[in-house]
């Protein structure tokens, strides 16, 4: 696992998934990255967390994960979208 990527699937999510579905996992899950920083509990919908995933692989970039990082500290300490 590393700190930025796509969030980890469970079990259960890969024995459901459809082949789009595979591509998310080109990258090393992460414990922070799209979804985490653009809605965390908000968004429900798996597409929509899939669709995250496949557009933080387009715009990987060493700058782009350094946004992230800072983004993922102010959501934190902001509590939106938390349970």
């Amino acid at each position: 696992m590393s700190l930025l990527g796509t969030l980890p699937p469970t079990p259960d999510e890969v024995i459901n998934y459809a082949q789009h579905h595979w591509e998310r996992l080109r990258v090393k899950p992460g414990i922070t990255g799209e979804w985490q920083t653009h809605g965390r509990s908000t968004i429900t919908e798996f597409e929509t967390i899939v669709r995250m995933d496949l557009d933080y692989q387009h715009k990987w970039s060493i700058i782009y994960d350094l946004m992230l990082i800072v983004k993922t500290i102010w959501v934190v300490l902001d509590r939106k979208g938390a349970y």
